[in-house]
């Protein structure tokens, strides 16, 4: 057991190593990995540390800290023509118990635009398409792209982070553009990826015998832009089918059940020179049918979240963000929930109020930290704590990462 232990305590030491020092060198770098006219490769990498006061996030954070928070992805693209494009990106993610070394096909498309003017655009995407949801579903896993480490995690879990990102299928998206502003409408129609455990907990709650897999789901988001971005809004909805098969049948057990997610996510966005405030705002419907008496339910979950970001510097960013998630709007304390199930009612709900600093060493290598003050534990992550019970239901979270791009 000891030399297990120092056997991975050298692995993070080396990794940490080897992120530091490629993090740090020179934009030369970058260059090395030149544009060849149609065919373009980029990638990105970050390292993050999170320490928790009490409970686990990515990782043992309440106890000294946590490294176990690492993203990384390579992509690359091919334009044959102004029409057609190829692209595919590879992704590793380590993120706690369950994700140590998780390597994937984030996405995979053919995108082919059948008809484009100055005007308006009409296309396609086929394959495994990134999934337009809110404002930053299509890019959450880049530091780059995102405002803060953590995301609100009352429109964008981690938990539910397997179901949300992508799928497998077709996409079909158009634009138009006028004096008035742009608008932009994607729907795709595509088969999410249910079979993790992660799926599993979401949906299920817990780790039962047998497993989750996904059926054809469908999803659509309405963007409009006007004064050159200036006011960003946004509609979404989706619904997201899951269905469980167990591997034996008992009446103490989950029975094969049918799990319809339906969230329809309001955003608006206004942006000047130095500041940009934001806010989104969901209401999340859950269906779970045939799993049995005890374990059907109908529910409607609600979430929000306020944020302001100030430019107060060429390279630096200060963000502060007030965010809210009930798991069920019809018991926003969890008391109900607590009364029949017997479990802390802190684990239905989630109030965090994050402050943020973010520094741009230059285009291509960040620094972000933040403090977050988070009362609830409605979207910490089951495999990180597989008792709920022993959660606390107030906590503080510090996070720092850095970033570097090409």
């Amino acid at each position: 057991m000891r030399r297990s232990r120092l056997f991975h305590s050298s692995n993070r030491v080396v990794a940490g190593a080897m992120a530091t020092a490629l993090l740090w060198q020179t934009p030369e770098i970058t260059g090395a990995m030149e544009s060849f006219d149609d065919f373009q490769i980029h990638g990105f990498l970050s390292q993050g540390y999170l320490l928790t006061s009490e409970n686990k996030l990515f990782g043992s954070s309440d106890t000294g800290g946590s490294f176990d928070y690492t993203e990384a992805g390579l992509n690359t693209s091919w334009t044959p023509n102004s029409d057609l494009r190829l692209a595919a990106q590879i992704l590793f993610r380590r993120a706690g118990s369950g994700h140590e070394h998780d390597v994937e096909l984030d996405f995979g498309i053919l995108d082919y635009s059948f008809l484009s003017t100055a005007t308006y655009r009409l296309g396609m995407r086929l394959g495994r398409f990134k999934v337009p949801y809110g404002f930053y579903n299509d890019t959450r896993d880049v530091i780059f792209t995102r405002p803060t480490i953590l995301l609100p995690q009352s429109i964008y879990p981690d938990q539910t982070r397997d179901l949300s990102i992508s799928a497998d299928g077709g996409l079909i998206y158009g634009d138009y553009r006028d004096a008035w502003g742009n608008l932009a409408l994607e729907f795709g129609v595509g088969i999410p990826r249910g079979e993790t455990l992660d799926s599993e907990l979401a949906v299920l709650g817990g780790d039962y015998p047998g497993k989750t897999h996904s059926k054809l789901s469908y999803v659509g988001r309405l963007g409009y832009e006007l004064w050159d971005g200036k006011l960003r809004m946004a509609i979404s909805s989706a619904r997201v089918d899951t269905r469980y098969d167990p591997e034996f049948f008992s009446s103490d057990n989950l029975l094969a059940g049918k799990d319809i997610f339906k969230p329809l996510v309001f955003s608006m966005q206004y942006n000047q020179e130095k500041l940009s405030l934001t806010t989104e705002y969901a209401i999340r419907s859950v269906k779970d049918t045939d799993f049995g008496e005890k374990f059907d339910k109908d529910i409607t979950g609600e979430s929000y979240y306020l944020q302001a970001e100030y430019r107060f510097a060429d390279d630096w960013v200060a963000i502060i963000r007030y965010d809210t998630l009930y798991n069920d709007r019809n018991d926003r304390n969890g008391n109900k929930f607590q009364t029949v199930t017997g479990y802390p009612a802190h684990i239905q709900f989630a109030k965090d109020w994050t402050f943020g600093l973010r520094y741009y060493v230059n285009p291509s290598f960040l620094i972000a930290t933040e403090y977050h003050y988070i009362n609830g534990t409605a979207w910490l992550p089951l495999q990180d704590n597989p008792d709920s019970r022993d959660l606390d239901q107030r906590w503080h979270l510090f996070a720092l990462m850095a970033g570097f791009r090409f």
